[in-house]
């Protein structure tokens, strides 16, 4: 089953071709479009297989709609912004619902897509459309790491590296919620602020030499139980000293390789542990969401807004990630 959800124009869109919300507003998390689609004589958005109880947040007034298509590989140039693209028409509409979604079926980086039932969750009126455009993949990603990955454990020591982003303050986040004690690393003074604004007890600067003994002398010498790494092919060696025995460092990211010793992990038998929110199961995903939702009510889950760009500067807005000194915050899109 599948929602088609709508903005309109000049309203607030999110950056990612998975994540978004509704009503007269739709966001989505920043990601690389994955749907392959020329500008023009485009084929129609039909799905290949027949789907029932669909719900519109706005219906759709044109039949023409702007969007961020890819056509080839390549750098984020090849990110082309096209004016005129079938608006997706799932059929059978509802209307109402404030929501956003952790993937669609047609692309995000567009005024209209359409989503699969099992990815589009509730949004609260407490948080505005900006801020639900920063919810879905890094919130249901840091959850996935901490609790269904690390098993992490209240008055554990975790540690998130790279914090200043939208992953790494949903850790923190969760992590402060659940009751660890919670250590964040960041490249800049702003960003080290940020991290302590939401949920950190220390923040560490990774830029400066001796940072790593600065962590392990927080812990008393005895290293943390849980680190949350967004940049692996850098710190997974470093990482990896950092543990105490038992410790679990989790692979949210990796821009290349890294060599390590793996001695480094019998000596205290730690555990190197992969995560991709898209293995997921219904029932892993449901757990996150209510744990979400709840944070969403009690008032703990509070995502944070980063830069801010139109959707003709989709291909902008990811080079400003590759090329960026520090995260912070969540990068959403204007539509």
């Amino acid at each position: 089953m599948f929602d088609v959800l709508r903005a309109r124009s000049g309203t607030v869109a999110g950056m990612c071709p998975d994540s978004f919300h509704t009503e007269v507003k739709n966001c989505r998390e920043l990601r690389p479009a994955w749907q392959v689609n020329k500008c023009r004589n485009q084929s129609n958005f039909n799905l290949p297989f027949q789907s029932t109880c669909f719900a519109e947040a706005t219906m759709a007034t044109s039949k023409l709609m702007r969007a961020i298509r890819v056509s080839e590989f390549g750098a984020p140039s090849v990110l082309k912004l096209c004016t005129d693209l079938p608006v997706p028409n799932p059929g059978q509409k509802e209307t109402g619902d404030r929501v956003f979604t952790t993937g669609t079926v047609t692309g995000g980086y567009a005024e209209f897509t359409v989503a699969s039932e099992d990815t589009v969750h509730k949004l609260p009126d407490s948080l505005d459309y900006k801020k639900g455009a920063a919810i879905g993949v890094p919130y249901f990603t840091a959850y996935r790491a901490l609790v269904q990955k690390a098993h992490a454990k209240a008055g554990e020591i975790v540690l998130v590296h790279g914090a200043s982003g939208g992953v790494g303050i949903a850790a923190c986040q969760i992590a402060r919620a659940f009751g660890l004690k919670v250590l964040g690393t960041a490249g800049t003074s702003e960003g080290m602020q940020l991290v302590l604004s939401n949920g950190a007890h220390l923040a560490f600067n990774h830029r400066e030499k001796d940072y790593l003994d600065q962590i392990k002398n927080a812990t008393s010498g005895k290293g943390v139980n849980v680190i949350i790494e967004m940049l692996s092919n850098v710190n997974l060696s470093n990482d990896l000293h950092l543990l105490d025995f038992g410790g679990r460092v989790i692979i949210v990211g990796s821009r290349g390789p890294i060599e390590i010793n793996p001695r480094d992990t019998m000596m205290k038998e730690t555990s190197i542990i992969g995560v991709a929110l898209y293995n997921a199961t219904n029932k892993e995903t449901s757990e996150c969401a209510a744990a979400l939702f709840a944070g969403m009510e009690t008032g703990w889950l509070k995502p944070v807004i980063g830069p801010e760009y139109t959707l003709d500067k989709a291909s902008q807005a990811h080079e400003d990630i590759i090329n960026s000194p520090g995260a912070s915050g969540k990068m959403i899109l204007i539509i």
